[in-house]
């Protein structure tokens, strides 16, 4: 079996004085930060995956935007494959799978933003797709959410969106507890 490591959108627009700082996610980038060079030591295989909307209408990842840029934190080196997706699926409109295929991959530790999003989604697809699936919950962050005239605080989208996940779709482990 060979394993990599999916970075979702981790994002400068997603941090303090972007376009939609997410909560938490200095924690979560520090926390994916320190995954990634742990994977890198292991030299096992790192995809990141970046979202660029088509219109700068979009209310943030405006095309050539630094916003847009993967965060320092995170940044990929030489040889790292960067996939530019315009949807919330990793997976949609992507080479992607293609890419992860290539590189005989068949488990993925996904990490990034936004839980209830793009790591939903993302996660859902490599599932249906047949990879065996593990999110870092310490290593994801989102935002609060509003519905029905009530805000859902970003610890609860974040807790639900793991259990959803957890039920049928990935291994939701903390960083201390990646194998």
């Amino acid at each position: 079996m060979t394993r990599a490591l999916l970075l979702i959108d981790i994002q400068k627009d997603y941090f303090a004085g972007g376009r939609h700082p997410l909560v938490g996610m200095d924690a979560a980038s520090d926390t994916a930060a320190r995954i990634l060079a742990a994977t890198r030591d292991d030299e096992r295989p790192v995809f990141h995956v970046r979202h660029e909307f088509a219109s700068d209408a979009a209310p943030f990842f405006h095309p050539g935007s630094d916003g847009a840029t993967i965060h320092d934190i995170v940044a990929p080196r030489d040889g790292e494959p960067v996939v530019t997706k315009g949807a919330v699926n990793a997976f949609v409109g992507t080479d992607l799978h293609e890419r992860l295929r290539a590189a005989d991959v068949d488990e993925l530790v996904i990490v990034g933003a936004m839980s209830h999003m793009c790591i939903q989604a993302a996660t859902r697809a490599a599932a249906d797709l047949g990879y065996a699936c593990t999110v870092v919950h310490d290593a994801c962050a989102t935002s609060d959410l509003t519905f029905e005239g009530r805000t859902i605080p970003a610890a609860q989208v974040h807790d639900s969106s793991m259990a959803s996940l957890e039920f049928g779709y990935a291994k939701i482990v903390s960083a201390s507890k990646i194998d």
